[in-house]
């Protein structure tokens, strides 16, 4: 193992791991010019002996550094000295010299354990162990794949509704792509791993470590920008986006009875919908079903005592409330630009709701069971009504609504101008200029 001289007096440190391949190598390359434009960010690049000298030249005039890390010797299928696609005899055998490199796990590991402190990771989605380094260290792994976000969507869609590619009776007949009824490709777009009825072998099962070890890692970073397909960007940013960073807050005021029956539930429903949320209870409503709090702990959190509700509506994670639709409760939410999940329960609270849903679509309502406005909410509805709110295309309509909403709140309060701001001072202007004898004709 060899490297350059690595120092950092900088404000991140960011290590680039490509693959072994060309044209996953370039891009990363091209990204390490970009950060070395930033102030005070310094770049680190881990490679092989042999890949070295491609990556020197590309970085040469810069202030990054390269570290070898041996290329495991006596791969089954792989000739000695080979260590990039570029130089396999077939590409076929691109699967052994996958697995191979999680042979260079303890020494990468090793390296960065002598390194200045790392602020991320980029390393190559064929690369899938690098994520459990990067969690053992402690800093954030991006995941970077050679395509576009077009194709990493439709990759996604048929691979969920895999029944879509068994239907056809030939490899060239055109199939719509749930999700994108505008686009149409046949089996032969697509590789065995997808289109085989049961996949099986290495091939699938360094596919699904790849699949399930950028699932987990903190984002993805696609040589493309948005403005050449915004559909597919704002597709993968609604589905990738870290749920732990993305919360729903939940608070039903102070003054609506829920029952132990209903409480659990709506337990039940905040637990199997997988997103983490700030549930704000009563003290009598402790009751929330056995072990409920022990296996949500890390994406839930129960507060049993007043909060400073505007606060917590105003931070950036909250990205969902549901809410009984107080007013209060109501206001706040907008002014905030957070979408709500109505579920009324009294009073003006039925109102609010049709307001919130129908009239200005910042929000979506629950499912009751029989249909009507204070039904009981059984879990399973919830649950859907949560992940279309957090998560769904429906979702997302109303959480541009409320945005807009809650930039003209902020416009009708500004000083003078705002349409608020005016309005109070009419008032106080028309109550400086009332008498007592007006008073008295009212």
């Amino acid at each position: 193992m060899g490297s350059t001289s690595i120092s950092c007096d900088c404000s991140h440190h960011v290590i680039l791991f490509p693959f072994m391949s060309k044209g996953h190598t370039i891009p990363l390359l091209h990204l390490a010019h970009l950060l070395l434009r930033l102030p005070r960010v310094a770049v680190t690049v881990f490679t092989t002996p042999a890949n070295r000298p491609f990556i020197s030249n590309f970085l040469v005039n810069t202030t990054a550094s390269i570290v070898n890390l041996t290329f495991p010797e006596n791969v089954p299928g792989i000739p000695p000295g080979i260590e990039s696609t570029d130089k396999l005899p077939s590409i076929s055998l691109y699967v052994p010299l996958a697995r191979a490199t999680k042979l260079m796990q303890t020494d990468f590991e090793r390296a960065v354990q002598d390194m200045p402190r790392v602020s991320f990771l980029v390393s190559d989605g064929f690369l899938w162990w690098t994520l459990e380094s990067a969690t053992k260290f402690g800093f954030p792994r991006f995941v970077f794949y050679g395509m576009n976000n077009y194709s990493s969507c439709v990759s996604r869609s048929v691979g969920v509704n895999r029944t879509l590619l068994a239907g056809p009776k030939s490899d060239d007949e055109l199939i719509t792509v749930t999700g994108f009824p505008w686009i149409k490709v046949t089996r032969n777009d697509f590789d065995p791993v997808f289109t085989d009825a049961e996949p099986k072998g290495p091939p699938f099962e360094l596919f699904i470590d790849q699949v399930t070890a950028a699932s987990n890692s903190y984002g993805m970073i696609v040589n493309s920008f948005y403005e050449l397909e915004p559909v597919f960007v704002e597709h993968l940013n609604r589905e990738a986006k870290p749920k732990a960073y993305s919360v729903l807050y939940v608070a039903f005021g102070t003054q609506a009875d829920i029952s132990p029956e209903q409480l659990k539930e709506i337990s039940s429903g905040l637990e199997e919908s997988n997103v983490n949320f700030l549930w704000v209870i009563r003290n009598k409503e402790s009751e929330l079903g056995d072990g409920f709090e022990e296996r949500v702990k890390d994406r839930g959190i129960i507060v049993r005592e007043w909060v400073e509700q505007r606060e917590i509506l105003l931070h950036q994670s909250i990205q969902g409330f549901l809410s009984h639709c107080g007013w209060n409760s109501v206001m706040e939410s907008i002014c905030a630009g957070v979408p709500i999940l109505a579920w009324p329960m009294m009073a003006d609270q039925p109102l609010n709701a049709r307001m919130v849903v129908e009239e200005i679509k910042v929000g979506v309502r629950v499912e009751t069971c029989n249909g009507s406005v204070k039904g009981f909410v059984k879990k399973e509805g919830l649950e859907k009504m949560v992940k279309e709110l957090m998560e769904g295309d429906k979702g997302e309509e109303v959480r541009k609504k409320v945005k807009e909403y809650a930039e003209m709140a902020n416009k009708a309060m500004e000083e003078n101008t705002g349409s608020s701001w005016r309005s109070l001072d009419m008032l106080m202007s028309e109550i400086s200029n009332f008498t007592p004898q007006e008073k008295m004709n009212i």
